[in-house]
């Protein structure tokens, strides 16, 4: 844990109990934070008690930073905390306010959908240095959408392959089944889950459902993945084949519009559908027929017109975040290691311009500081 020296600065209770269990993060501000003094600095994520120690120590080196909220996984009480932090925070509504944070003219941006950084290339600023891009959603967004020679660095922090394999494949996996337990109540042993998208999220939560005794089919198009999940001793299939089997269904691909009517017309009357991924549109609820009232904390039922009822989780919003506490602290801890140390190589200058990967450098050396971190002293 960190001294209680360090942490005078986090009055928040939550922000505080994150920030003794975020070592890797303060460690790597105290080395680069003093690239950011004096720069401008916007940013989207998700407003809860991990970010906002990210948050709060680029203003204590020095920034000038303004966020908005990722939808539906704002915490009300930490964007108070934050305010009252220095952090200029615009997210009343839960809704990224993309405009109002390009009104700061930023410098950086820390990205979470590419939101951000697609409002910026409306109209470029010569001067801006780059930024940063979280998510496998917001990556596709700028590379499928013709972006990819963009004037400016964008690191894509998904693509590490050390963010994959801890905060994805095992944080996901933990916190997803984690919110779906805490937002239904309902019981794993023996469900039939499908796990639509076997990417670092999907396979996490495969695996998290199978170890607490769930029957999981993953439906994938990529035949390598494909191919792994069925090695891995999940069954495999074409989606619209593994439906009408499916209890619960997990959301895991990134993209839109996954299920469509064919789709819809396969699921079990009952079935529970949850998302995973970033912008929670999968499904288009306009499909899934009137929508009664919410029922307990976070579903919602469905009716279809042949009588079948859909029970849908926030809106297939990120169910970990609306349901639960995020991704662990550790998990976090590397992940915003990432974020931080790779927007400060962009500050310093030197990245080609485009959108491309976590420099292999920085990955590697946060891999051996996670690794020592969580070896025990002998």
């Amino acid at each position: 844990m960190i001294p209680e020296s360090m942490l005078s600065a986090y009055g928040h209770p939550g922000i505080r109990w994150a920030a003794a269990h975020m070592p890797l993060l303060h460690e790597t501000m105290a080395r680069d934070g003093g690239v950011f003094a004096g720069l401008r600095i916007g940013m989207c994520l998700h407003i809860e008690p991990k970010t906002a120690v990210l948050a709060s120590l680029l203003v204590g080196h020095g920034a000038r930073v303004r966020l908005t909220g990722s939808p539906g996984t704002t915490k009300p009480d930490v964007a108070a905390a934050l305010t009252g932090a220095g952090v200029e925070v615009t997210a009343g509504d839960g809704a990224p306010h993309v405009d109002e944070v390009l009104a700061l003219e930023p410098d950086l941006l820390l990205d979470n959908g590419a939101d951000l950084t697609l409002g910026l290339l409306r109209n470029p600023p010569a001067d801006f240095l780059g930024g940063t891009e979280e998510t496998t959603t917001g990556g596709l967004r700028l590379r499928e959408g013709g972006h990819s020679g963009l004037p400016f660095p964008v690191v894509v922090i998904n693509d590490s392959p050390l963010k994959q394999l801890v905060e994805n494949r095992f944080g996901v996996g933990q916190s997803v089944v984690q919110g779906f337990m805490n937002a239904t109540n309902r019981m794993l042993p023996g469900a039939d889950a499908v796990v639509v998208g076997y990417g670092p999220c999907g396979r996490g939560v495969a695996q998290t459902l199978r170890l607490l005794g769930a029957r999981v089919a993953v439906a994938e198009v990529d035949a390598y993945r494909r191919l792994e999940a069925l090695l891995e001793g999940h069954v495999t299939g074409d989606l619209v084949d593994l439906l009408p089997g499916a209890d619960l269904v997990f959301l895991a691909t990134g993209r839109t519009g996954v299920l469509g009517p064919d789709e819809i017309g396969q699921l079990r009357d009952g079935t529970v559908l949850a998302g995973v991924g970033h912008r929670g549109d999968e499904v288009d609820l306009r499909l899934l027929g009137e929508a009664g009232p919410v029922s307990g904390t976070h579903h919602r039922v469905h009716l279809l017109a042949d009588g079948r009822r859909v029970v849908v989780l926030a809106e297939t919003q990120m169910i970990n975040l609306v349901a639960a506490g995020g991704n662990p602290i550790e998990a976090m801890d590397l992940g915003l290691t990432l974020q931080a140390a790779s927007l400060a190589a962009v500050a310093r200058g030197g990245l080609a311009p485009g959108v491309q990967p976590v420099p292999d450098t920085i990955d590697r050396d946060i891999a051996e500081r996670f690794t020592a971190a969580l070896t025990p002293a002998r």
